[in-house]
């Protein structure tokens, strides 16, 4: 579900050809009427409109161990680690063919390559 702010068809700076201003802002008037999430009225941001992953199984890898078992999941995802033992992981990840979705190896090393 795509959330936009409200009114962006009533002003031209917010309109179609802008869609850095088409992003979601809170309303916050006192008689909003998507505020109250009346009836007729676009939908308030709130829990329950997170998407699924279509039957997708993800981890997060934070040491070697874990990157061993990523080779069953559909999503791989590197945890919030130290860059010594990224550098390690990324370089056994690379040997057995294992994609993150967060991080793009070969970037990371050759930004790290000339430090």
């Amino acid at each position: 579900m795509k959330f936009l702010r409200r009114n962006i068809s009533l002003h031209i700076r917010i309109g179609s050809r802008k869609k850095k201003k088409q992003v979601w802002r809170r309303p916050k008037g006192r008689d909003n009427k998507i505020r109250e999430s009346k009836k007729g009225k676009p939908p308030l941001v709130s829990i329950g409109y997170k998407r699924k992953d279509e039957g997708k199984k993800t981890i997060t890898v934070y040491n070697l161990h874990n990157l061993e078992a990523a080779k069953k999941y559909d999503i791989v995802i590197l945890g919030k680690i130290g860059k010594k033992k990224k550098i390690e992981i990324l370089k056994k990840a690379i040997e057995e063919k294992i994609i993150f979705n967060n991080i793009n190896s070969k970037k990371f090393f050759k930004e790290n390559e000339s430090r």
